[in-house]
């Protein structure tokens, strides 16, 4: 297929306010995990009698329930009418559902927090659009540093939404949930929303965008079979997004039991660390806040001169051990070594978040770049499903059985990885310019 797209793009169309478009877009998404998953311990104590953690993780999983279904029909849809009017429809769901999430809250209802994070699933779906936007205004060479900007957007939005979380329990006796987080999410949807109307330019040409076979690229995504079949049939792109959702699992779990681990709840007692709430809130702006410095001072400059694969293969052996030791941590109740296991995390997933993104656009059709990115977001939300499902479950279990199924899992991605990039290379060097 004859690639209409120019390698270089225009540079008005990656100019700074379609950028901090992209960047806030992504950034609002991630903020509804990041005020979510600190408070998680105080969804349990406030709503639910849950002795099995399973009402709490089906919240969290709810949300990527709508991102499989809707990742690919907003990233298809993308291809046939343009990347804009899909960011702006999303951003513009963001802002409902945000504001709903914080009447659900501050009236304590358990059914508006799930239709909340439901709407808000579908329409943060939109991620993989901007991911796309992203590889139509940069050159391959510089695919991984544009990336990276998603990877700042989500520690930025793991940072600032415990911060956010922690101010709506603040001073309140009772811990009751507030409203100020989901409107403040909200509000910050609006910001965007409106510099998406005035800011942001169109990424995809009109007669690429336009084209007659951009309705099969709408019903493909509708159906995720013609994207799913392109992907199976590219061997490095299918081994690719394996290991992509593996981490993505691996990951799921942890950020998903993090807060039972360090805090517990009435049904998880005794815990190996006893962090207040506030801790908790602190730790996870810290990570967060840890995540977006490494990818942008970091993995940026440094994509400059090491392979995408390579750093995605270095970031994976981070990992590993990143789990191993919180799972001592976790074992021995060694804050010493829960710091270390948490640097060690970020460090690895910093590195290998933006570097699989741009390996999967580097080896998609540039006429398909929004489905077939979609179709990796929805194999990316079942690891994320599957991970809010088990991870509340398994440390009321065993306390570090959490981090060693991580750890395992890492070994897996770590080789599916490698596999990949066997691939990748010979499909790179078949599909290349002369």
């Amino acid at each position: 297929m004859t690639n209409t797209l120019p390698d270089n793009p225009d540079p008005a169309k990656a100019n700074k306010g379609a950028l901090l478009v992209i960047f806030l877009t992504v950034f609002i998404d991630l903020l509804g995990f990041g005020i979510v998953l600190p408070l998680l311990p105080l969804y349990g104590d406030q709503f639910a009698t849950d002795p099995g953690g399973w009402q709490i993780g089906a919240l969290m999983a709810s949300f990527s329930l709508m991102q499989f279904f809707f990742s690919p029909i907003w990233g298809g849809l993308s291809d046939r009418v343009g990347r804009r009017p899909v960011i702006i429809f999303g951003i513009s769901g963001s802002v409902v559902f945000y504001a709903l999430f914080g009447i659900a809250a501050m009236n304590a209802s358990l059914v508006g927090l799930f239709v909340a994070r439901i709407g808000a699933g579908i329409c943060g779906a939109t991620v993989s659009t901007a991911q796309a936007y992203i590889a139509d205004t940069t050159t391959k060479e510089n695919r991984t540093r544009g990336m990276a900007l998603v990877g700042m957007a989500f520690g930025l939005g793991f940072t600032f939404g415990p911060v956010l979380a922690l101010f709506a329990v603040l001073g309140n006796e009772n811990d009751k949930l507030g409203a100020g987080p989901g409107f403040a999410a909200a509000a910050l949807s609006a910001v965007a929303l409106m510099c998406a109307i005035f800011l942001l330019p169109e990424s995809r040409k009109k007669q690429v965008a336009g084209k007659s076979n951009g309705q099969s690229n709408v019903r493909s995504a509708w159906w995720r079979v013609e994207a799913w079949r392109e992907v199976i049939g590219i061997r490095g792109l299918k081994w690719l997004v394996a290991a992509f959702a593996t981490f993505i699992f691996a990951f799921a779990l942890f950020e998903t039991s993090l807060s039972l681990l360090v805090k517990g709840s009435k049904e998880f007692p005794d815990p190996p660390f006893q962090f207040s709430l506030t801790q908790v809130c602190l730790m996870f702006a810290s990570l967060g806040f840890l995540s977006a410095i490494v990818q942008g001072a970091v993995v940026r400059p440094l994509s400059k001169r090491v392979s995408n694969a390579r750093l995605a293969i270095t970031g994976s052996i981070i990992e590993v051990f990143g789990f191993g030791i919180l799972a001592f941590a976790a074992g021995n109740a060694s804050l010493t070594m829960l710091a270390t296991g948490f640097v060690v995390i970020v460090c690895g997933y910093a590195c290998i978040q933006p570097s699989m993104y741009s390996l999967l656009s580097r080896w998609s059709d540039p006429e398909r770049q929004g489905s077939m990115l979609g179709a990796a977001q929805s194999a990316n939300s079942i690891s994320r499903i599957l991970g809010a499902g088990l991870g509340i479950p398994l440390i009321m279990v065993g306390v570090t059985i959490p981090s060693w199924a991580s750890m395992g899992l890492m070994v897996v991605a770590l080789m599916l990885l490698s596999r990949a990039v066997q691939f990748g290379h010979d499909y790179a060097e078949a599909t290349s310019s002369p």
